[in-house]
Formats: structure tokens, sequence, C-alpha cells
């Protein structure tokens, strides 16, 4: 799918795609941090049909609806097109040794050869994360690796 970005002078930017049904829907990303959601006119894509102003909380909160499902099931599909490598989405549990600690104290990769490739919080999708991520409890860590690895991994978080 294609999107265009164009600029708006002293303004931001407009980023938008044309659905199946020609509507064109995108985001403009203002200058002062501000975010709107619009969908243009069936008749004429130059014409803002319906507008809503988000916070970047806001935002956060619905790129977090439309991408954590995205990922999980685009790597799900990756996934299905490499034999022997699995993505599973861990929780982290209340009472892990990692809550409140970074993603590197983990020693994951190494421990186990499984990639962290993501981390949902409370909606919010945290693509690769770094190694100085601080997990919470209650997040949700998606890794991809072997199955054993992917077991092993599981316990890293719930038991150390």
């Amino acid at each position: 799918m294609d999107v265009t970005v164009t600029p708006l002078p002293g303004l931001g930017t407009r980023q938008d795609f044309t659905t199946g049904s020609g509507h064109r829907v995108g985001v403009i990303t203002y200058r002062d941090g501000r975010f709107e959601l619009i969908v243009s006119d069936h008749e004429d894509p130059d014409k803002v049909a319906a507008s809503v102003e988000l916070s970047s909380t806001e935002t956060s909160t619905l790129a977090g609806l439309l991408g954590a499902p995205q990922l999980v099931s685009k790597l799900a599909e990756q996934q299905r097109e490499v034999a022997g490598v699995t993505t599973w989405q861990l929780p982290v549990p209340a009472g892990s040794p990692y809550a409140g600690r970074e993603l590197g104290d983990t020693e994951m990769r190494t421990r186990t050869s499984v990639s962290i490739v993501a981390v949902v919080r409370e909606g919010v999708v945290h693509p690769s994360p770094r190694p100085d991520f601080v997990f919470a409890a209650g997040d949700l860590v998606v890794v991809v690796g072997t199955a054993e690895g992917l077991r092993a991994a599981g316990e890293i978080l719930t038991q150390g």
C-alpha cells in the first residue's frame, strides 16, 4: 500500500493512503506535537470529510489498538515461512523477578537464543525494545525462536 507524505509548510506533515473504498485516511502530525486523524471526502480526496484531534496519549492508544494485533499477525504469518521458528507472546507476571528491571538484565538472547521483537504495554506496542527498556508487570513480550528457547524464555520471565 502506498503512503503519501505531504509537507505542510509551517504546520507539519500529512501522511495518508487510499482505502479499497476510495477514501483517503491519514494523519496530520503538527510541529507542536499534536496529531489529527483525517478521512477525506469520497468525491474530493483533497477535502477533509472528518477529522479528530488526538493527544499523544490518544495517538499511542490508537496505534496500539491498530498495531498490536497487526504486529502479532504479521509475525505469525512470517513464522509459517520459516521452519523451526515460532512466535510466542509471554506475559511478565506481577511476581516476575524482571518486573521493574531492564530487558538487558534478562540476558534473554544469550541464555535462550530467543529474540524479543516487541513489548505490548496497555495496548501500546514498543517494537524492537532496547536493552535499557524496563519491564512492567502485565507487559506482553513478543518473542521469536525455537520452541525449546521460547519455553526457556517463559521460565526466565516468570522464575528468573
